[in-house]
């Protein structure tokens, strides 16, 4: 959805749009922890447009499976025209055997803006605010152990930690689609950028066979 620096803002944001802010000080719920499935694991991550997060999670070894969804809100069924109070999100499915949490942490951080707030690269609003989902306290120690460190980098880490709740599921049509959509204009210029900066960050996590 971008071309050239003005078009690409405009014509990105009605890519994968909204609007408002966040509050990164509310008390936090007990989390809810969600039991492994044949060995599988699974983690929870805002950041941005779903389609670029879910494609940068499945190049990591050991990640059987992203999906798109959205988490972080109270507001039941969210949809992609009605979003509610909840972010974009991706529930990453993991072998804890290949890859750790704390390296889907790293990966996080490490494929984003970090100091951008409500959003991500052309995609500005509520729905597209960072936040780091925890289900127990070893999850939310990694995770707080992480912003320290960017913080003593010098960062100002936008993204919200926040005890994980509930996971609602997107439309079908937006599994996996910046893989069945590679000439789509978004992807082209939002999706596929994004994916290389965070492949140049860590090429020791990239799968073999993955590649933009």
């Amino acid at each position: 959805m971008k071309l050239l620096s003005i078009i690409a803002i405009v014509i990105a944001a009605a890519g994968c749009n909204e609007s408002s802010t966040s509050n990164n000080n509310e008390p936090q719920p007990k989390p809810v922890e969600v039991a492994s499935e044949q060995g599988m694991e699974k983690a929870y991550f805002a950041s941005g447009c779903f389609w670029c997060v879910e494609e940068i999670y499945e190049s990591v070894i050991g990640v059987n499976e992203a999906v798109s969804g959205y988490a972080g809100g109270k507001d039941n069924n969210p949809t992609y025209r009605n979003h509610g109070d909840h972010a974009e999100a991706v529930e990453v499915q993991y072998d804890p055997t290949k890859v750790t949490f704390k390296t889907l942490v790293d990966v996080y951080f490490a494929s984003q803006y970090i100091e951008q707030k409500n959003g991500q690269g052309p995609d500005n609003g509520h729905s597209y605010r960072s936040i780091v989902f925890y289900q127990n306290d070893a999850q939310k120690k990694i995770i707080d152990d992480k912003i320290a460190a960017l913080t003593k980098e010098g960062y100002d880490v936008a993204a919200e930690v926040k005890s994980f709740q509930k996971f609602w599921i997107a439309e079908d049509y937006h599994q996996d689609y910046a893989k069945l959509n590679p000439n789509q204009g978004y992807i082209q210029s939002v999706s596929i950028p994004r994916f290389k900066r965070f492949a140049a960050k860590m090429p020791q996590v990239i799968k073999p066979n993955a590649r933009h």
